[in-house]
């Protein structure tokens, strides 16, 4: 018993050295600034601006984002996937029709991106209405895929629920046999989507959280730039 009682103790001083370190938890921005003189005219130039920089630094995976989307009762979801693309038009990412995010999309168009790169201090957040990509973009994008990455995309019911792990390896088992000599077209359920952007923010870490934040807004098919306060 007292063993118990003193490991209850240690437990709960634990517990409160960890509330009181998450809220002093803080990192002051100092790596560089931004002033408006510095963007580009127009947002997806700034993001490519942006993006090679963050490749040049060898950020970790520069091309994950956080996708947020709201179901048709107003519960928003968010999740990362990965930006395999983006142009004038907007922005691509790839997925399962039939997955949350797709079904979420189905009912509401509208969603957000977010970028961090901490390594760089900076963030990218773009709003805007998500479209399905033709099928010749998805399956252009789906065979240039690892074998692997299509075997996956057939074998995997994306967010239904599995009773056991092995009902995806067997299933990837039995795929990896059935297409071992033959093309893997890509299923009809998986494909491309393009988020049209009409708003996009840069934000720049600043010391003592006096950030740098400008907004692109869309208006009358005119980008629209002004700065945000922290």
């Amino acid at each position: 018993m007292i063993a118990l009682s003193k490991f209850y103790e240690y437990f709960c001083s634990k517990q409160i050295n960890m509330k009181r370190n998450i809220a002093d938890l803080r990192k002051d921005y100092v790596k560089d600034v931004l002033m408006k003189s510095d963007l580009a005219s127009n947002p997806i130039d700034q993001f490519n601006e942006w993006f090679g920089q963050a490749i040049d630094s060898e950020v970790k995976e520069p091309n994950a984002l956080i996708l947020s989307t709201v179901s048709h009762d107003g519960f928003p979801s968010a999740r990362v996937v990965l930006l395999k693309g983006v142009d004038a038009l907007g922005f691509r990412f790839f997925t399962n029709y039939n997955s949350s995010k797709g079904k979420e999309l189905m009912q509401n168009p509208n969603a957000s991106m977010t970028f961090f790169w901490p390594e760089l201090e900076q963030q990218i957040r773009i709003n805007g209405c998500v479209e399905k990509l033709d099928p010749k973009a998805s399956d252009d994008y789906f065979d240039s895929r690892p074998q692997g990455s299509k075997i996956s995309a057939i074998a995997s019911n994306q967010s239904s629920k599995v009773n056991r792990r092995e009902e995806l390896t067997e299933e990837v088992d039995r795929l990896n046999k059935l297409y071992e000599n033959n093309t893997i077209v890509r299923p009809e359920h998986w494909g491309g989507y393009l988020l049209v952007p009409h708003k996009i923010e840069f934000w720049q870490g600043r010391s003592s959280r006096l950030h740098d934040r400008f907004l692109y807004e869309k208006v009358n098919d005119t980008w629209e730039i002004n700065r945000l306060a922290p």
